[in-house]
């Protein structure tokens, strides 16, 4: 009997656009690996020699990366990761939202959260359809569940029907040596006219859900020559925000940026006056994280998981409502005392997110799958 259990991981997400989920795997997934020596890891992906350029932990031992060339979902789900699982003897299977059909192995999933099934305006129709069918059947046959927020594993639990025993929450969090406050970094503003103090932050795909349309009406509204800085990619419904900036006279006071690595963004956070973040819906918010860790004053929603976030640590606003966003703009950035209150808070409650940590429950949710207890005695 073999005794080297084998993990198999789907890192597809490392060779899409930059978001949350990416960075959430990349941070998880590379501790993982190392605290676990005893097990083999397959990860799957296309891109392995940038994976492990930027992740030399990648390159160990007990890591065997596959390439997995990039594809539609069904046929990663339905015929690539199927294969694998039978091709590499896998014990076990952890993929993000959704286990392949068929599976032969026991899987876990990261159900990150399901904001469609809450606010399925800000979505596709198929999106809607076909997480619905997929990530509920997943989340059923899944050995365990994986989720970031207290939010979303009630939600989850709620509308699924699975016992809270069943997820587990791993909360995303900073890289510490990427975002953190300070001087550093300052030459990169220099590019776009910027200067340190002297703008206004949002990060995040431009798509309805950020509620960039809100953000820029405030915006418009507040009596400052700050430039608003949106760094994001282009994802899908965005046009509406270039036409707003542009009716709103607005073309050379907001600067869109996509393409920004990841460590000129760490100094974009680190320089900014304030950080806004106005979303209608977030699973987590790792934005706001990131911003908080960089020093910086943090206004958002009062919606979904960012208050369980954020804590009292930032200014909470009702994201439909202009004025109010506008005010709480406003605020920290004509009360310099109010604004230092607000960094220091924020400092100290991302402090109490830890890559580390959650890292630390998925090793140990591994091995409660695979050793059962008589195998550990």
């Amino acid at each position: 009997m073999r005794t080297v259990k084998r993990i198999g991981i789907d890192l597809h997400t490392v060779d899409g656009i930059f978001q949350g989920s990416r960075s959430h795997v990349l941070e998880i997934f590379s501790r993982v690996v190392r605290a676990c020596p005893e097990m083999d890891f397959y990860i799957f992906l296309e891109k392995i020699e940038a994976l492990k350029e930027a992740y030399p932990v990648f390159a160990s031992p007990n890591v065997n990366l596959v390439q997995m060339r990039h594809a539609n979902p069904m046929w990663r789900l339905c015929t690539q990761l199927p294969v694998y699982q039978k091709k590499y003897a896998l014990d076990l299977l952890h993929t993000q939202y959704i286990s392949p059909i068929p599976s032969f192995c026991d899987t876990i999933i990261t159900l990150h959260d399901i904001l469609f099934e809450s606010h399925p305006e800000f979505f596709t129709p198929l999106f809607n359809w076909r997480s619905r069918i997929l990530m509920r059947a997943s989340a059923a046959r899944a050995r365990h569940i994986f989720t970031v927020s207290e939010y979303s594993k009630h939600d989850i639990s709620s509308r699924y029907g699975i016992k809270t025993g069943g997820i587990t929450v791993i909360h995303n969090a900073a890289d510490r040596e990427k975002f953190y406050p300070g001087e550093d970094g300052e030459q990169v503003l220099a590019e776009n006219g910027l200067e340190s103090g002297g703008y206004i932050l949002t990060v995040g795909r431009l798509e309805p859900r950020k509620n960039h349309l809100t953000l820029i009406r405030a915006y418009a509204q507040l009596d400052t020559k700050m430039p608003l800085v949106i760094i994001g990619q282009r994802h899908f419904g965005y046009h509406p925000v270039e036409e707003s900036i542009s009716q709103l006279g607005l073309s050379n006071r907001v600067l869109l940026l996509d393409g920004v690595s990841d460590q000129d963004l760490a100094a974009y956070y680190r320089h900014a006056r304030i950080f806004v973040y106005p979303t209608w819906a977030e699973g987590f918010g790792m934005p706001v994280i990131e911003a908080m860790a960089s020093g910086v004053p943090v206004v958002t929603s009062n919606t979904t998981a960012l208050p369980e976030v954020v804590g009292e640590a930032g200014l909470l606003i009702d994201p439909a409502n202009e004025l109010e966003l506008r005010n709480a703009m406003e605020a920290l950035i004509d009360d310099s005392k109010l604004a230092t209150e607000y960094s220091q808070k924020g400092a100290a409650q991302a402090n109490l997110y830890s890559w580390d940590s959650s890292a630390e429950k998925v090793v140990d949710t591994y091995k409660r799958v695979l050793y059962p207890k008589n195998e550990c005695d």
